[in-house]
């Protein structure tokens, strides 16, 4: 896949770059590990006060950054503009908690000995992202990485170079040293020989079930440290207790956040028989009152796919679910014209084995399935080779309980939508990947959990 810049909205290309040649690879890894060596002496308040100022120009500059993202992934600008503000939350958070969590913890302290186990860097860290999240999905990665003394290697997707360099530069401004954060543009079958460099000491993707395979394959080869974030076909189950009408207000916002282009977003709504038409009813219109257009508009509920190759992806899946037996409620027809547009879409009579009920769907469509009740619930949530996360509305804390501890996933949320805080940890199980992002689990992710045992002193 070229590197350039392409509007989603249009169609246009913006801007070409070209990939950097092996030499310049070497020159920016050579940097990288050059830079570790004094940054990791660097004081923990030091290191945090500069991402503690990378927040603050994200602040300051989120119009600049999202203008960025909109053009660059057909983001719609209001939530492009919250994409660079939730970015400094987490700049924010690690600033904030560094040192306490980077201090060492202490397992015996007397007068014959003092046992601690230390959480140091482990060196430079590669990060390959996707296009979703261009700005949230880096930072998330690079704000814990760099308090912890690691520098920060980052491999973009091939369509957003415009952001992939301005976070670069986001931290350069902000007072990261040379070579502590660097962007290399390098199309994707470039990574590998990345990964093997014995100057790179471990690796982070984000991505679907191929790039995590072909990076954590790599990695593996290596003997490097690998977190993987990847899809999700995430339930949204609504109960018979559940309050009906927040549900389904909130089940809009689930499946549509980002343009459905989310691994987060709520893709399956398994409903209860009991509330089924109801919700249905409620979640159809609010689907068919929503403006599709233009993204730089603030008036546009739902923009782009940010890709040529998402739409079509999306309007396959949705043919082959309708081939196996399911029913086209809303939508389910690309828009005609320029830019990359597909339609709210509602599927009924989705078959368990059809695509939209397997696979994951990555646009504004919601494929809906009827159940009796708790027991079908939780059995047809579990039943997907993904466990991201999962929503769930009921107000029966007995079944609140229940589905908390029995849905198989990262993240359950029991009547609310699901959403990355920094605060909290972050990842899948199953074939939505291994290890966590954020919160303190994320920070440790990417250091050395070094025991070290004195006596005699």
């Amino acid at each position: 896949m070229a590197i350039e810049s392409v509007n989603p909205a249009t169609g246009e290309r913006l801007r070409s770059f070209e990939a950097l040649a092996p030499a310049e690879v070497d020159a920016k890894l050579g940097r990288a590990a050059e830079a570790f060596r004094s940054w990791r002496r660097q004081p923990v308040a030091t290191r945090a006060a500069i991402v503690a100022r990378a927040g603050e120009i994200l602040v300051a500059e989120k119009a600049a950054f999202g203008r960025l993202m909109t053009l660059e992934v057909g983001k719609l600008v209001d939530a492009a503009e919250q994409e660079a503000e939730k970015c400094a939350t987490a700049c924010r958070f690690y600033a904030a908690r560094a040192e306490e969590l980077l201090r060492p913890e202490v397992i015996v302290a007397s007068a014959q000995a003092h046992d601690v186990v230390r959480f140091d860097p482990l060196g430079p860290v590669l990060a390959v992202m996707p296009w979703n999240f261009p700005f949230w999905q880096v930072i998330r990665f690079a704000a814990p990485a760099l308090v912890a003394g690691n520098v920060g290697l980052l491999k973009h997707a091939s369509n957003v170079p415009q952001c992939a360099l301005a976070i670069e530069d986001l931290f350069r401004r902000a007072g990261a040293p040379e070579g502590v954060f660097q962007t290399l543009l390098v199309p994707s079958d470039g990574v590998d020989a990345i990964i093997a460099d014995e100057r790179v000491a471990a690796v982070t993707v984000t991505g679907s079930e191929g790039a995590g395979r072909a990076v954590a394959g790599a990695a593996g080869r290596a003997l490097k440290k690998s977190v993987l974030e990847l899809g999700g076909s995430d339930p949204f189950i609504v109960l018979a207790s559940a309050d009906l009408e927040a549900a389904t207000a909130t089940a809009v916002r689930a499946r549509l956040v980002n343009g459905g282009q989310s691994c987060i977003a709520a893709k399956r709504f398994i409903v209860a028989d009991a509330v089924y038409d109801p919700f249905v009813r409620s979640f159809a219109a609010v689907m068919r009152a929503l403006k599709v257009g233009d993204p730089a508009d603030r008036g546009t509920d739902v923009g782009p796919l940010a890709l040529a190759s998402i739409r079509d992806g999306v309007e396959d899946q949705v043919a082959r679910s309708v081939a196996a037996g399911a029913y086209v409620l809303l939508g389910g027809r690309r828009r005609e014209g320029p830019g990359y547009f597909y339609p709210p879409t509602i599927l009924t009579d989705v078959p368990t084995t059809s695509p939209a009920a397997v696979e994951e769907v990555f646009g504004p469509v919601a494929a809906l399935f009827r159940v009796r009740g708790i027991d079908e619930a939780i059995a047809l949530a579990n039943a997907t080779t993904f466990g991201l996360a999962a929503s769930a509305w009921t107000r029966d804390r007995g079944e609140a309980d229940r589905l908390a501890r029995e849905l198989e996933a990262g993240s359950v949320f029991i009547n609310a939508m699901v959403a990355s805080d920094a605060r909290f940890p972050f990842g899948g199980v199953k074939r939505s990947g291994y290890g966590r992002e954020l919160g303190s689990y994320g920070l440790r992710e990417f250091v050395n959990i070094k025991t070290v045992r004195t006596t005699g002193l």
